[in-house]
C-alpha cells in the first residue's frame, strides 16, 4: 500500500538529482571548460589549425562544423562573463569571432581570403599577447 508512493517518490528524487549533476557540468559540448585564459588559447589554437588547413582536405568540412559549435559555445560561455567581457583579449576575440562566423555564413564552405587569413592570424596573435599580459 505504501510501496507505490514511496517508490515513486524516490523515482522523482533521483530524476532530480540526475538531472540537477547534468546540466551542472563543468564542460560544454566542445569541450570548454569554464577557464577563460585556457579555453581561449584552446580556441585560437584550433582556428588557427583550421585557418591553414587546404581547401582540398577531406577533413575540413568536419574541422568547420566542429568550429562552428566551438564558436558558438565560446560567445555564450563568455558574452555575459562581467569579470571577462571588457577584457582587451576578450573583446578582439570576439570581433575575430564574428568575422570568422560572418564568412562561413555568407560564403559557406568557399575558401578564406588571403586578407582574412591574414587579419584572423593577426588578431589571433593580439589575443595571445594580451592574455599573456593579463588583458
Amino acid at each position: 500500500m505504501f510501496k507505490k508512493p514511496l517508490l515513486s517518490r524516490l523515482l522523482a528524487l533521483l530524476c532530480i538529482a540526475v538531472i540537477g549533476l547534468v546540466g551542472c557540468s563543468s564542460t560544454t559540448t566542445s569541450g570548454l571548460t569554464g577557464n577563460y585564459a585556457q579555453d581561449t588559447i584552446t580556441v585560437v589554437e584550433h582556428l588557427d589549425r583550421l585557418i591553414d588547413l587546404p581547401n582540398d582536405d577531406p577533413n575540413l568540412p568536419a574541422e568547420q562544423a566542429l568550429a562552428r559549435q566551438e564558436m558558438n559555445d565560446y560567445a555564450a560561455l563568455y558574452r555575459r562573463n562581467s569579470k571577462v567581457s571588457g577584457l582587451r583579449s576578450f573583446t578582439t576575440m570576439q570581433t575575430a569571432l564574428n568575422s570568422l562566423a560572418g564568412y562561413y555564413s555568407s560564403y559557406g564552405s568557399r575558401p578564406l581570403t588571403d586578407k582574412l587569413k591574414k587579419r584572423l592570424h593577426k588578431e589571433f596573435k593580439d589575443v595571445q599577447f594580451s592574455l599573456k599580459r593579463g588583458f
